[in-house]
Parts: structure tokens; C-alpha cells; sequence
């Protein structure tokens, strides 16, 4: 196993950050291989499980929140056949280091996943990612389809519909400085109610928030009706009926709008940030039944 080396901007909040993290991630049911692909961009880390020979499964984790929050899902997928490739967002906390050229754009972004699956020697991958990370896994199906086998978007950002004004505002303190620790666990307290929320990977979202240099996300408009008729992969959408960020009876029928072959549903008594671990058992039978249904 090999370690990056941190991006930390303070050692202290560094340490106790990979702490945080390594311990979310001993956590998972079935070991974690830790993987390092060397891209244009830096080094990116993979955490993967599962049998080595199954179906390649990419999860792109929500903005701050680490491959390690994966840690719900990754057992019962690998038990289901797939080769589990969680990655870490580069230029997030996490165990990838952004050292190289910039990403720039999405393009850029996008580019960086393409170098990132070829360092994997994966020609054809199932994509499964969560708030932001869905909105990368759509545009990567957009650019890249022949490399997509299945989709599943859950909580989706920026992808049917815009955040809701009062979400944005009480986001915003969260992009003041000094990023703290105090500022991160309010609001992620605040978007789940108060109930649900792993109190681990709260501790590795607000240690990451805290401690790393602030990025600027690459981010870039949501996609085009025109653009989303041309999706081939077989979709399937999770809304968290308890979102903050959107009103989720409004995703649900904007993204069946968009996509009225895809499968999308409303999950019962969960919000944004506890979609991923709130009711594992429930997400991993829409996920597993739906990974191994369609394609």
C-alpha cells in the first residue's frame, strides 16, 4: 500500500483529519486496497474491494466527503460481484493530491476521470456518485459513453434542477475565512435535522473542511434537455426526500422529465448528507437490483 503525502495547509488539522479518515475507513465490512494513479494532474487515490475480476464500479463521492464515505455501500456491492473503485475527488481533502497542472475546467475534470480509469486499465466502467460527484458521473457518461456502462446519480446537484435560494445562503458561511471545524459541523447538523448523520464522516467532512486549503470546485451548468437526450447509459436516480439543498418532489419529476427511460425514486426519511449511510439496507437493494438489471 502506498500514501500520498498530505495537502493539508496545517499539520495538526492534517494529522487529525487522516486520522479521522483512515478510521472511517477501517470501518468498511470488507478490506480496502489502497491504489495511487499518477495522472498530469497528481496522484489520485482509489480505495477498491471487491473481487478483482468483477465488473468495474466507479464511486465519486459528494464535494468534502471522502471515498471513505462509501462505507455503507461497498459491502453489500462487492458482494454483489462488483470490483469497487471509490475514489477520492482530486483536489478535496482526501488521500489525492492535486500537485500537477490544474484541472481548469470540466474538461479538464473530465479528463482527469479519463487518465484515472486508464491508469486502472478500465476500459468500461458503472458509475454511481453522490451529490456532486453525480453531477460528475452525468457529464462523464456525456463525454465519454462509450466508457459508461450503467449510471446511478443519488442526491444529484446541478444536474435537473438548481439549489434552492435559501440553501445557497445557508451555505454561504461555510465559504468564509478561517474554515472551521465548529462551521462545517453546523451546517451538516443543520442539512440533516439533527438524526442520521454518521458521526465519523461528520468528523472527516468538518477535519477536511477545516484543514485543507480552500479549491474552487470545477463546476460548469447544468445540462441541456438536448444534451440529456443523448444519454445511452441505463440511469437510475435516488432522491433524499429530506434534501436541503432542492425541493425533492421537484428533482424527481424534472429528472423523469429529462430522462423518461430512467428509473428514479424518492427515499423515504433521509436528507442530502445521510442518503449514503441512513438506511443502507434499503439503498443497496435499489442500487445492487439495479446494477445487475440493467446493461
Amino acid at each position: 500500500m502506498s500514501t500520498s503525502a498530505t495537502t493539508s495547509a496545517d499539520g495538526s488539522a492534517g494529522s487529525a483529519f487522516f486520522a479521522a479518515y483512515d478510521a472511517a475507513l477501517a470501518r468498511w465490512p470488507v478490506p480496502a486496497e489502497a491504489l495511487d494513479v499518477r495522472t498530469e494532474h497528481g496522484t489520485t487515490r482509489v480505495n477498491a474491494c471487491g473481487p478483482r475480476d468483477g465488473r468495474p464500479l466507479v464511486l465519486l463521492h459528494g464535494g468534502g466527503a471522502t471515498s471513505a464515505a462509501w462505507l455503507a455501500c461497498v459491502g453489500a456491492l462487492a458482494a454483489a460481484g462488483h470490483r469497487v473503485l471509490a475514489v477520492d475527488l482530486i483536489g478535496d481533502p482526501g488521500r489525492s493530491v492535486l500537485d500537477g497542472s490544474p484541472l481548469g475546467s470540466v474538461a479538464g475534470l473530465l479528463g482527469w476521470l479519463d487518465a484515472v480509469l486508464d491508469g486502472l486499465g478500465v476500459r468500461t466502467a458503472d458509475l454511481c456518485g453522490h451529490s456532486y460527484g453525480a453531477w460528475i458521473a452525468l457529464e462523464y457518461a456525456l463525454h465519454a459513453p462509450a466508457r459508461v456502462g450503467r449510471l446511478a446519480l443519488l442526491d444529484p446537484t446541478q444536474c435537473f434542477a438548481g439549489f434552492r435560494p435559501g440553501y445557497l445562503l445557508r451555505v454561504l458561511p461555510l465559504l468564509l475565512l478561517p474554515r472551521t471545524t465548529a462551521r462545517a459541523r453546523s451546517y451538516l447538523d443543520w442539512e440533516s435535522r439533527g438524526s442520521g448523520l454518521d458521526a465519523g464522516l461528520r468528523e472527516v467532512y468538518a477535519l477536511g473542511h477545516a484543514g485543507f486549503p480552500a479549491s474552487r470546485p470545477v463546476t460548469g451548468p447544468r445540462p441541456t434537455p438536448a444534451r440529456l437526450r443523448e444519454l445511452a447509459a441505463p440511469t437510475l436516480v435516488l432522491v433524499a426526500e429530506l434534501s436541503r439543498p432542492h425541493d425533492a418532489r421537484r428533482l424527481a419529476d424534472s429528472a423523469r422529465a429529462a430522462l423518461p427511460a430512467a428509473t428514479v425514486t424518492v427515499l423515504p426519511g433521509v436528507s442530502h448528507h445521510t442518503l449514503p449511510t441512513a438506511h443502507p439496507a434499503e439503498l443497496n437493494r435499489h442500487l445492487t437490483e439495479f446494477l445487475t438489471t440493467h446493461g
